[in-house]
């Protein structure tokens, strides 16, 4: 007689948006904004920067650089509130697994050297966690340059104006952000990159 063996369920990730809610809230009443104001200085909803506020929504990292450049910040300040800004001879160091860490339906990502503000680049290691392009409500676009490298696994990278190319460990990339861009898994276990973007850093004034 054969016999059935029945799996429990795969246990759904838990994410925690709370801090970045919390901070967007913060930064928003530093700045004197309504929630009307903010949403005509970063072109996001109301109703979404409402959802975001109260860790209801996962912004993507498109909506986290509008949310930035409408703050007058830089992408870092949305996760770290000691965010140093000197002018000469800084460092920072991130230890391993202990970026601050953002998760979307697409991508899980580690934010690196959040303590540092005024920086021209922002580094993620990053998880794609995709597998078709049509996980994606639009591909993403926004002010910028990229580059990718593959940590392992292997992924497939679907850019704006080009055909769909592969990525295999050891593979990078460079493009233009403003290119509507979405990255996907295509190997058995989620791929993993570091992810390097720069960054609009704001008018200090």
């Amino acid at each position: 007689m054969e016999t059935t063996v029945l799996r429990p369920p795969r246990k759904k990730r838990v994410r925690d948006l709370a801090p970045l809610g919390r901070r967007v809230r913060e930064l928003r009443k530093q700045a004197g904004l309504t929630l009307q104001m903010l949403s005509e200085a970063t072109g996001l909803a109301q109703s979404s920067l409402s959802k975001i506020e109260n860790s209801q929504m996962s912004p993507t990292y498109e909506a986290i650089v509008s949310l930035a450049q409408g703050l007058c910040i830089d992408v870092a300040q949305l996760f770290d509130d000691g965010g140093k800004s000197l002018p000469l001879g800084r460092r920072s160091i991130t230890r391993s697994g202990l970026g601050a860490t953002h998760e979307t339906e697409q991508y899980i990502y580690q934010m690196l050297h959040t303590d540092l503000s005024q920086r021209r680049l922002i580094s993620l290691k990053t998880i794609i966690k995709a597998r078709s392009p049509e996980e994606f409500d639009r591909p993403l676009a926004h002010s910028g340059e990229e580059f990718i490298y593959v940590l392992s696994g292997s992924l497939k990278v679907h850019l704006e104006h080009y055909e769909p190319f592969d990525l295999a460990e050891g593979d990078s990339c460079y493009f233009d952000s403003t290119m509507a861009h979405a990255c996907v898994s295509t190997s058995e276990v989620d791929a993993e990159v570091l992810w390097v973007c720069t960054n609009s850093v704001p008018d200090p004034r």
